[in-house]
């Protein structure tokens, strides 16, 4: 696995913990898949009272607050300085939307959050499109981990842009990579993590599925089939078809 801003995690799988059916299913969800982090609004905690924040932290993972909601850099900034102090952690998730209707983060306003944060001794985990210039701006400021979009958040689209976000793995080799958004079905989480991804987050896929907690098993299941695809060395594309049966022993007519 790969680490964290110094920490390394159990597993593959980051998960949300707003919208399930019910606490318990929140909590047996989590147990089910494994997950190594949960991410975690300061705006939910707040509204949910002391009892969500005993439940979130008698999960063992570890808590990623995020700056959800924030539609501009001193926003996303003030939700952050709350969130450290609330969550008593420097980890955040760094979320500073552009647009309603797509949720896209907003390049401008989060790279000047980013960078605001990163000086003020944040663990920032930024949630970005897959633009690679945007990238290297984030890594410049001081971000160690980046967290590209799949598709918008909640879509369930997967992973609409196969090619940018292969070349950003390519690019960026060193610096943990998470899909962050839009995935909907197990099967983009193993292909996000054959692409040689360290990780994927998710939420509304898992809790609300008609079965959350089946659902986190599938998604665990997915993304560790395809962390060990992308170790195992896959073939790859080729152009044109290759026997896997050998010429040798073939009868002659």
């Amino acid at each position: 696995m790969r680490d964290f801003y110094g920490t390394t995690l159990k597993s593959s799988l980051m998960l949300g913990t707003a919208n399930y059916p019910s606490p318990e299913v929140l909590a047996e969800t989590f147990r089910e898949a494994n997950a190594s982090v949960a991410t975690v609004s300061l705006r939910r905690e707040r509204g949910d009272g002391p009892e969500f924040w005993d439940l979130v932290s008698s999960l063992g993972v570890h808590v990623l607050p995020n700056t959800a909601g924030c539609y501009s850099a001193q926003e996303a900034i003030t939700t952050a300085h709350m969130a450290r102090e609330y969550f008593q952690t420097d980890w955040i998730k760094l979320e500073v939307i552009g647009n309603r209707r797509t949720l896209q983060p907003d390049p401008f306003g989060l790279l000047e959050a980013a960078k605001a944060l990163c000086q003020e001794g944040f663990k920032v985990f930024p949630y970005t499109t897959e633009d690679q210039v945007l990238a290297e701006r984030l890594v410049e400021a001081g971000c160690r981990v980046l967290m590209p979009w799949a598709s918008p958040i909640g879509s369930g689209r997967g992973i609409m842009n196969p090619y940018a976000l292969e070349q950003l793995r390519l690019a960026f080799p060193d610096i943990p990579l998470v899909v962050d958004a839009g995935l909907g079905l197990p099967s983009h989480a193993a292909q996000a993590m054959e692409m040689g991804y360290d990780a994927v987050l998710l939420n509304t896929a898992v809790a609300e599925s008609q079965n959350p907690v089946n659902m986190g098993r599938a998604f665990a299941k997915a993304t560790e089939a395809g962390r060990l695809a992308a170790a195992s060395g896959p073939i790859g594309v080729r152009k044109k078809a290759k026997p896997s049966t050998p010429e040798q022993g073939k009868a002659e007519l």
